[in-house]
């Protein structure tokens, strides 16, 4: 490939970097967009593809930082499919930041549902001595906080809802009405999480349709992981609120590992999380979902 492509679309640096990783020359550059101060290039070199995400510093390279080690730690469980990373740059030493890994597109029927339901219960099988994470990482462009702690309704409170809500302050999102339910809901966190059997679970954190793609062959593998300890049940609360997943997932699931009595009733209060989030990242087209949850359990 000419260097003036190349060049153009990389920098000459990390060109060779990816070029060393993947042991071939670079044959194809495709920029295939970005978000959140990442570029993401599909390359082509030694017949195969790869995945390239790259930023040339500041919050994207901690995200991209925090993107790779989610990668590691899903594959490191061998319960779930995700891309193998094959190459890491911190964006330190005035290097652009970068995560490397296999370009994964299965085409065809897309990725086998059934499958992925027992794979996720196989991952949530996965647990730690408490909630939250050895690091912090990001949920969409968000910080997301992983400090450890014992009890889940505290990390669901003190991790979770209260920065998002704080966010949302910050930047005028919270009419008073809001504001009021909003904590309301949180007040009432211990009634209406309490008394249900759960240990930390080891969950992808971003689990919407778009992060599960087909792998060759039609497996499903997870992409884009905000990976933490949690009730399982957020997990699978935040595969309802968008969409993408068939009745043979969640049948699947419930025949490896049925999820406890009253799952339904607590599923609206875990997708605040992400109706939050989403509030925060884009805007007020949210606020009615979130004012309609705060108020419902808002009491």
């Amino acid at each position: 490939m000419r260097s003036s492509v190349v060049s153009r679309l990389l920098p000459p640096e990390l060109a060779a970097a990816v070029a060393a990783a993947v042991g071939a020359p670079l044959e194809r550059l495709e920029p295939r967009g970005g978000s959140f101060g990442a570029q993401l290039l599909r390359i082509t070199a030694g017949g195969r593809q790869f995945a390239l995400k790259w930023a040339s510093g500041g919050q994207a390279a901690a995200m991209l930082a925090a993107e790779a080690h989610g990668l590691r730690g899903l594959a490191a469980t061998g319960a779930i499919r995700v891309p193998a990373v094959l190459l890491t740059q911190d964006g330190l030493a005035a290097k652009p930041a970068a995560v490397l890994s296999e370009w994964l597109a299965g085409g065809g029927a897309g990725p086998d549902q059934a499958a992925l339901g027992e794979a996720l219960a196989a991952l949530h099988r996965h647990t730690a001595p408490a909630y939250g994470l050895e690091r912090d990482n990001f949920i969409g462009g968000t910080p997301q906080a992983n400090g450890w702690c014992d009890d889940w309704v505290a990390f669901f409170r003190e991790r979770r809802l209260l920065p998002q809500i704080a966010l949302a302050a910050s930047a005028g999102l919270l009419p008073v009405a809001r504001q009021r339910a909003l904590e309301r809901v949180v007040e009432r966190l211990a009634d209406l999480l309490g008394g249900v059997p759960r240990a930390p679970a080891l969950i992808h954190g971003d689990l919407w349709g778009g992060n599960v793609v087909a792998a060759p062959g039609g497996a499903a593998a997870l992409i884009d992981p905000a990976i933490s300890y949690s009730d399982r049940e957020a997990e699978l609360a935040f595969t309802e609120l968008f969409g993408g997943f068939t009745p043979r997932f969640y049948a699947a699931y419930n025949a490896a590992w049925p999820l406890e009595p009253g799952y339904a009733e607590r599923r609206g209060l875990y997708n605040l999380y992400h109706l939050l989030n989403h509030l925060n990242l884009f805007g007020e087209g949210y606020g009615p979902q979130v004012d309609a949850i705060a108020r419902r359990y808002g009491g």
